[in-house]
């Protein structure tokens, strides 16, 4: 479901909403963008910059990043929200948001290129055994280790959406055997595609070094389970940088103790920041890093959102529109 969109007026005001963001780098990003819209009148940074707003409902885009629950509500007259971020799911996780309202993907072509240099990254550091050699350093042993070859080497990706099939593209040329699984069937040159929930546990017995790229919804939520994760092979790793409450963590946990699973590197947590006394932060064959495996860049990702601002003045479609009720 994507709602419809209505012909706008030009000269209404823009509600920024990005609490983790104060600054004003989106701002300054697409300033020289729309240089018909008064950024000094017509543009209002919530909650601290709403001074001098008469009427809330004067207000007709949002560009937002993880909103509190219930404040796009307070914007009666919103035609459209456009997200900051590659992940929908705080937004669609607020019962209040008005499902009238179509939501607007990021398009960030930055983005995708950093999402793939932390996974290439992840996946070289497991292949070469970088895990193995950096506790080796630090117990001062000197030993070369057999290296694989990646032509026997086989990467899985969850999810061949935007993110993932660029991913999937990127990792063909270092030889790796390639496949995704997703919701619908994919065809992508080189990639072995599973799709449905009936064919995931195929895809998971054939996976080396598995990665997550899946959107939050009910579906996926827990989907890397105890049961799921023991379907991969003896000593496989697990990448994920999709979000956090796909994994249940005490599952993994006991997967990793009981050495099916090799090593993990996650980037996303059910709780962030991670709490200090959670067991994942010293656990030896756990690597952390705080969400940051790809982040949005305001002059990449501000043209697609310029472009967008002035299909939805004009009443014309802006896109890609999130799918309300599958959830991306």
């Amino acid at each position: 479901m994507t709602p419809s969109l209505k012909t706008q007026n030009t000269d209404k005001p823009i509600l920024y909403i990005n609490e983790e963001d104060t600054s004003n780098r989106w701002r300054d990003a697409l300033i020289p963008l729309l240089p018909e819209v008064d950024f000094n009148r017509d543009f209002y940074i919530w909650p601290d910059g709403m001074r001098g707003l008469e009427n809330p409902k004067d207000i007709d885009i949002a560009i937002v990043w993880r909103p509190d629950p219930g404040v796009l509500k307070k914007f009666e007259n919103l035609k459209a929200v456009i997200n900051l971020g590659a992940g929908v799911d705080a937004i669609l996780a607020d019962s209040t948001y008005p499902k009238t309202v179509p939501l607007i993907r990021l398009i960030d072509p930055a983005l995708s290129r950093h999402m793939c240099e932390f996974i290439i990254h992840r996946v070289l550091h497991f292949h070469r055994k970088f895990h193995i050699y950096e506790k080796m350093q630090r117990d001062h042993i000197w030993k070369e280790l057999v290296q694989d070859d990646t032509l026997n080497k086989s990467v899985g990706i969850l999810g061949l959406g935007k993110l993932g099939s660029y991913v999937a593209k990127s990792l063909i040329p270092f030889g790796f055997k390639i496949s995704g699984w997703s919701r619908t069937k994919k065809n992508i040159k080189g990639v072995k595609s599973f799709h449905g929930i009936e064919n995931l546990q195929r895809f998971l017995k054939s996976t080396n070094i598995l990665i997550c790229l899946l959107p939050l919804t009910p579906q996926t939520r827990g989907i890397l389970n105890f049961e799921t994760l023991s379907y991969l092979p003896k000593g496989a790793f697990v990448i994920n940088s999709g979000r956090g409450p796909q994994i249940v963590e005490n599952d993994l946990i006991l997967t990793l103790n009981n050495n099916h699973i090799a090593g993990v590197a996650l980037d996303v947590f059910c709780k962030e920041p991670l709490p200090i006394d959670n067991p994942l932060w010293d656990h030896p064959k756990v690597i952390i890093t705080p969400h940051i495996a790809s982040i949005s860049s305001p002059k990449s990702a501000a043209v697609s959102i310029a472009k967008n601002i002035r299909l939805i003045r004009s009443g014309k479609q802006p896109g890609p529109l999130v799918n309300l009720q599958l959830g991306y």
